[in-house]
């Protein structure tokens, strides 16, 4: 794996569902959240008009949804809004105060880029490079990543700002799977990215 080289004027930082849902003691609670949240807010705060949060938006029920959606949320039917807060699907509170100037764009699939909004707004922003963080290393950030790659961006993971539930599967992603694609990812720390990151 590569170290991070320069990081030009064309890079996005993709904050992928830091929500009270994962945070919050809901059904997926993420314990670890707390130990990335303060290299997540010093990346957003380096440029926080370059910064978008997804937020992953549940149903109102299973029967909204199709396919193996409909499965998924019968057997998770805590986290649809007829039986959770809704406001559980807000970005986390340590965040808000960055947005604006940064965006906010929802998504109702593991990849944000599923989501034509966030698509558009990559373009908008002339983005070339994605620096992602957040939740969860081997579900939404794994999704979105991917996605990136195979749409040739260049991606680079913050690997003390991303995190998961489950603690096996986020080693996996980090210690294993991420750097079989040396050529199209890259993986540093919030402080090197930072360091990289020209104004």
């Amino acid at each position: 794996m590569q170290d991070v080289r320069p990081i030009g004027q064309d890079a996005v930082h993709v904050v992928v569902d830091m929500q009270d849902l994962f945070a919050a003691r809901t059904v997926w609670h993420t314990p670890s959240i707390p130990a990335i949240t303060p290299g997540i807010l010093r990346l957003v705060a380096h440029r926080s008009d370059r910064a978008i949060f997804t937020r992953f938006m549940t149903p109102r029920t299973a029967d909204e949804t199709s396919g193996a959606w409909r499965t998924y949320y019968r057997r998770w039917t805590r986290v649809t809004t007829s039986r959770m807060d809704p406001a559980l699907l807000d970005v986390m509170n340590d965040f808000r105060s960055f947005i604006p100037p940064a965006h906010v764009v929802d998504k109702t699939t593991y990849s944000a880029f599923e989501s034509d909004a966030f698509v558009n707004l990559l373009d908008a922003m002339a983005c070339r490079t994605l620096i992602v963080t957040g939740v969860e290393t081997d579900v939404c950030v794994l999704a979105t990543v991917m996605t990136g790659v195979d749409r040739g961006y260049r991606v680079i993971i913050a690997e003390d700002a991303v995190t998961s539930s489950d603690e096996d599967a986020h080693r996996a992603m980090l210690d294993l799977v991420y750097r079989r694609f040396e050529d199209q990812m890259e993986i540093g720390s919030t402080a090197e990215i930072i360091a990289s990151w020209q104004c």
